[in-house]
């Protein structure tokens, strides 16, 4: 091979390997990139928002539930919808970044990826007045570039543990319910969606029923859900589980107790 072709091989290299990340063995070997976090925890997230249509449900719903959780929000859904953004925020949720539209960070030409990820990440600091510190790219799929970007913009790439299959349209509660159960663990991160703009008409559905019988499950297990910023992703076990006296602990305010609903019964 000559010399240009092996410079260019290497450069496509670079540019695609991150993207291997999406494949279930390869975040087994990452655990901070999948979202692995506190072994009492389950962190809950959702994508593709906001949607007037549907999300507002599911604020509703979670609200009904006791629960908070991480909404990955596309920039170009919140700049039509400003006020759900808002909505979501305000109601004690972590916003964070999905980019700027749903497009494959792999195909996209250079630049486009970075110059995308600040416009939404202003634009959610913007709209919901909190910074984000999580982003989530479309399809989960990464590129050198995302990842540059992602650190440029002071924002954590996270992936997830355990997916519903809640965007196709023969998903159900019980089908999500069902595929998601197998990850319901301490640790875990949940991703769901919470419209359908890059899913089959009406499969937000499949989700919102399911999120009871989710939240149910993992909180009978003796587990708390919550969104991302609770979950210690990325920290030491002894420090995510309180650790030995003298270990590292999370430059955040800690969560107060009244953040989680207490159990019933």
């Amino acid at each position: 091979m000559r010399p240009h072709a092996l410079v260019a091989a290497g450069l496509a290299l670079l540019h695609a390997g991150p993207g291997a990340a999406w494949l279930p063995p390869v975040r087994r070997l990452l655990p901070s990139l999948a979202g692995e976090g506190d072994p009492g925890h389950v962190a809950l997230t959702f994508d593709d928002g906001p949607d007037p249509r549907s999300t507002p449900l599911f604020l509703d719903e979670l609200d009904r539930l006791g629960c908070r959780a991480t909404f990955f929000l596309l920039g170009e859904m919140l700049e039509r919808h400003p006020e759900i953004g808002r909505d979501i925020a305000r109601a004690g949720h972590e916003v964070a970044v999905h980019g700027w539209r749903h497009g494959n960070a792999l195909v996209a030409r250079p630049g486009r990826v970075a110059a995308e990820t600040g416009r939404a990440a202003r634009l959610v600091a913007a709209v919901t007045g909190a910074r984000p510190r999580w982003y989530r790219p479309p399809y989960g799929v990464l590129s050198a570039e995302a990842l540059l970007a992602a650190r440029w913009h002071g924002l954590r790439p996270v992936l997830w543990t355990a997916w519903g299959r809640d965007w196709t349209e023969r998903a159900t509660p019980e089908s999500v319910l069902r595929t998601l159960e197998p990850g319901l663990r301490g640790g875990a991160t949940l991703l769901l969606h919470d419209c359908d703009h890059t899913s089959a008409p009406g499969s937000w559905r499949s989700a919102l029923g399911a999120l009871a019988g989710v939240v149910g499950r993992c909180r009978a297990a003796g587990l708390r859900v919550g969104p991302l910023g609770a979950h210690g992703v990325g920290r030491p076990r002894t420090a995510r589980t309180g650790g030995v006296p003298g270990a590292a602990r999370p430059h955040r305010p800690p969560v107060p107790a009244s953040f989680y609903p207490r159990p019933e019964g």
